[in-house]
């Protein structure tokens, strides 16, 4: 298993989740808000851990948590990545977005154990699309200053279609429902109620 000396942890919490009409931040599926359930099980497993934000999320900046500030010079979900990454250009990243209600510290944990430092990213696809999940992964150092110079070179913000073209290793969930995104009140409601069920 590789060092995770320089592997520092990141929820990414900086959407406006218009979808959702209220912060998926502060949607509560264990025992605290997802945003803190992340944060703290990232910690367990990186020697330190930022939450991803905007300038104008004072709750998050005055919780006492580290975190980063988005910078705002990329659209998309790369802007807090990057924003993280400029911070810290030397360390990879642990990546998840807030939205992932049924990701555990085990699915983590399988990422750091897969992980392939030589590679951009090592990142979870689900079974059924075998495409990149840029939330969910370990983003290496390189692949960041490659990312964004996708993104000044094509003009495209969308670090799937970055990682589609980039040397990336895949590794997979032992069930695709832990990919899941919860975007919408409905897909709330489906993932407490499921998560109520274990």
């Amino acid at each position: 298993m590789h060092s995770t000396d320089n592997l520092y942890g990141l929820v990414l919490a900086g959407g406006k989740s218009s979808r959702m009409g209220q912060d998926k931040g502060e949607l509560q599926y264990y025992r605290t808000n997802h945003r803190s359930y992340l944060y703290h099980t990232l910690r367990e497993l990186c020697p330190k851990t930022f939450i991803s934000c905007r300038a104008d999320q004072e709750n998050i900046i005055n919780s006492g948590l580290n975190h980063i500030i988005d910078e705002d010079q990329f659209k998309g979900p790369l802007n807090g990545i990057l924003s993280a990454h400029h911070q810290h250009p030397d360390k990879s990243w642990l990546v998840v977005a807030v939205d992932l209600p049924h990701i555990h510290e085990e699915s983590l944990r399988a990422l750091v154990k897969q992980r392939q430092p030589q590679k951009h990213a090592t990142v979870y696809a689900t079974h059924e699309s075998k495409l990149p999940e840029p939330l969910i992964g370990i983003w290496e150092p390189k692949g960041l200053v490659d990312a964004k110079k996708f993104m000044n070179e094509s003009g495209k913000s969308c670090p799937r279609k970055f990682l589609m073209n980039a040397d990336v290793h895949l590794i997979y969930p032992e069930n695709d429902l832990e990919l899941f995104n919860a975007n919408f009140p409905e897909d709330y409601e489906m993932a407490k109620s499921r998560i109520g069920e274990n």
